[in-house]
């Protein structure tokens, strides 16, 4: 049998996979800090030809992963030449800082990977997305993103509470305390059908969720908190038009926000089975406009007190 490639070898099941040393210029990075400074992988093939191509592809990408690993040290640690291996600093560079803090370098890295995943899961869904494609889409590498979430269920988790806080904030930022009820109604119900449309993805996330039962995010309760705002928002809200005089008595606060948010909601989810059995696009440009007038007097239509 022709000698195997470099760093491929076979394991004692018989299996080919892959022993490659880690650099000593990539020991600091916290993806492989602390771990074994050997990456050992598993192509789960016994044959030797598919083995070997699998083992060449895995190579090549553990590569592209340390290339990665070497741009992030190289934007969070001061000038270097990192291609050689790290020697104790002089006191004048331990007196430098680093242009950018770990931290912040740490936090850039965790939003890259999070806005590159949520496209993932809301195309291809929980079990279709895959962390080293994910990895291959940002400026990071798929040890590091294990490194900041643990495991792909957690990430997904991670980017959905992101889909959500976002659409929160966005709610918070209006400030509707300063408004008069009626237009503070109208501004809320305008954000959120605008949201809606302008990030579908959230919309499939939360599609995708409900098939699983809501199994991944279920008992999260940073979740909750971040969610109980939306209901608190629509109660102070209801409460201070009816005080006003402005909004009828008795409206429960739940079936409210989901009223105004159904609406926005499946005319996004429903896009294409709506075209499909009704052979009508729900989003042609020029209806656009008249669906978003229309939520919104019917919502106002609906708080306005009886005569």
């Amino acid at each position: 049998m022709n000698p195997l490639p470099k760093n491929v070898r076979v394991g004692r099941n018989g299996r080919i996979g892959i022993l490659k040393k880690i650099p000593r210029d990539l020991w600091q990075h916290p993806a492989y800090a602390g771990k074994s400074k050997i990456v050992e992988r598993s192509t789960g093939s016994t044959s030797t030809d598919e083995g070997i191509r699998i083992a060449v592809d895995m190579l090549a990408r553990l590569e592209d992963e340390f290339s990665r690993a070497r741009a992030e040290l190289s934007t969070s640690l001061p000038s270097a030449d990192i291609s050689e291996p790290p020697t104790a600093p002089s006191p004048a560079a331990r007196k430098r800082k680093p242009v950018q803090s770990r931290a912040h370098v740490a936090e850039e890295t965790r939003r890259d990977i999070i806005n590159v995943a949520m496209k993932e899961f809301a195309e291809k869904g929980l079990s279709g997305a895959r962390v080293d494609e994910i990895a291959a889409k940002t400026r990071t590498t798929k040890p590091t993103i294990y490194y900041h979430f643990g495991s792909k269920e957690k990430l997904y988790a991670a980017v959905m509470e992101e889909a959500y806080g976002e659409v929160r904030n966005k709610e918070q930022g209006l400030h509707l305390d300063d408004l008069p009820p009626v237009e503070a109604l109208q501004k809320l119900v305008e954000v959120t059908f605008d949201h809606h449309a302008a990030h579908t993805e959230h919309v499939r996330l939360v599609c995708v969720e409900n098939i699983e039962r809501g199994r991944h995010i279920s008992g999260r309760s940073s979740l909750v908190q971040r969610n109980a705002i939306a209901i608190e928002t629509v109660r102070k809200l209801l409460a201070r038009g009816e005080r006003a005089g402005v909004f009828r008595e008795g409206i429960n606060p739940w079936h409210f926000h989901l009223l105004i948010t159904s609406f926005c909601f499946i005319r996004v989810s429903n896009r294409y089975t709506w075209n499909a059995v009704f052979e009508m696009d729900l989003w042609r440009e020029e209806d656009v406009p008249k669906q978003r007038q229309m939520i919104i007097e019917a919502i106002l239509r609906y708080v306005r007190p009886g005569p």
